[in-house]
């Protein structure tokens, strides 16, 4: 999920680079969204191994 992220915000720069304000603008905004969604999966995931105590399965 931080790769689309940063895949928005590359996006976002290059087309900031090239004057295209409207593609920069959209791209900014759904990184910012995709930044927050990981990090709101991220705590929720914290939290419940940290109540649960068990260890996520290893790859």
């Amino acid at each position: 999920m931080i790769a689309w992220a940063i895949t928005f915000l590359v996006i976002a720069l290059i087309a900031a680079v090239l004057g295209f304000g409207g593609i920069a603008a959209v791209s900014v905004e759904i990184a910012q969204l995709v930044f927050w969604v990981f990090i709101v999966l991220f705590v929720v995931s914290l939290v419940y191994h940290l109540v649960t105590g068990r260890k996520p399965p290893a790859v």
